[in-house]
């Protein structure tokens, strides 16, 4: 008996179990075509999910940005802070999903 992923979901389950316990998706009537099919599918969602997260960390950056210089308030208020909290979290979560993406891409 051995473990294997499951075509659909991605997830552990035994060859010998007919459906996947997680998604509840028939495993042994599954054809070659089907799974190559269903994993090029899986791959192209995580790759657009990675991109949504791109966009909203970029949103997150710029708008840090304007706002810290728009507004150009004192060191010491809250929305100096807040800009400048922002515009560091945008830039590391931008560069942080950008790796991923690469990784992704990279990944047979």
């Amino acid at each position: 008996m051995a473990i294997i992923d499951c075509p659909n979901c991605r997830k552990k389950v035994s060859d010998k179990a007919k459906l996947c316990s997680h998604c509840q998706f028939d495993i042994q009537n599954t054809d070659p075509d089907k799974a190559v099919q269903l994993k090029k599918t899986s791959k192209i969602q995580k790759s657009q999910s990675l991109m949504n997260h791109s966009f909203i960390a970029m949103l997150l950056f710029c708008g840090g940005i304007l706002t810290l210089f728009w507004r150009g308030e004192d060191r010491q208020s809250f929305e100096y802070i807040a800009s400048v909290s922002a515009t560091i979290i945008g830039f590391v979560l931008y560069i942080i999903t950008r790796v991923r993406i690469f990784l992704l891409k990279v990944k047979k």
